[in-house]
């Protein structure tokens, strides 16, 4: 029994959230940079930036997304709610905009190079790209919470 129990190797606990925790950062930081390479308005750093250093901050905005959509987005949720239902949803791209908004300023705050630059056109669309590559990476790359 001692021998079985030196030689198994046990899982530890807390092995799938960390791994989940990692797939949804790696997902919203591609999500994220597709959005940057299709709109013109959503920027990671000057062009011609080394790819390590636009990795980096890839990895970063996308820690600052995943933390703003954990923490911020249910309270804006829960007081747009009317105005969500009364849009049948279309609201929640006004939300999801407004993240984008909130992580380009929290990105700036921490000297991270990405910029979103106007709310109407950049925010918007790149809520839109967002969210449709990260339904798409979340469908070929499950997270392990289903």
């Amino acid at each position: 029994m001692a021998r079985r129990l030196l030689t198994e190797s046990v899982a530890a606990c807390h092995d799938e959230p960390v791994k989940s925790i990692a797939i949804k950062i790696l997902v919203n930081g591609v999500a994220l940079w597709v959005a940057a390479l299709l709109l013109p308005g959503i920027t990671f750093g000057p062009h011609g930036a080394k790819l390590s250093s636009q990795l980096v901050t890839i990895l970063w905005v996308a820690v600052i997304f995943g933390l703003l959509n954990a923490v911020v987005k249910p309270v804006l949720k829960f007081f747009s709610l009317p105005v969500i239902i009364l849009t049948l949803g279309l609201f929640s791209l006004v939300v999801n905009a407004l993240m984008l908004e909130l992580t380009s300023w929290f990105a700036g705050q921490l000297s991270l190079d990405f910029h979103v630059d106007h709310f109407v056109w950049d925010a918007l669309l790149g809520s839109i790209v967002v969210t449709f590559v990260s339904m798409f990476l979340h469908m070929i790359v499950p997270d392990g919470e289903r």
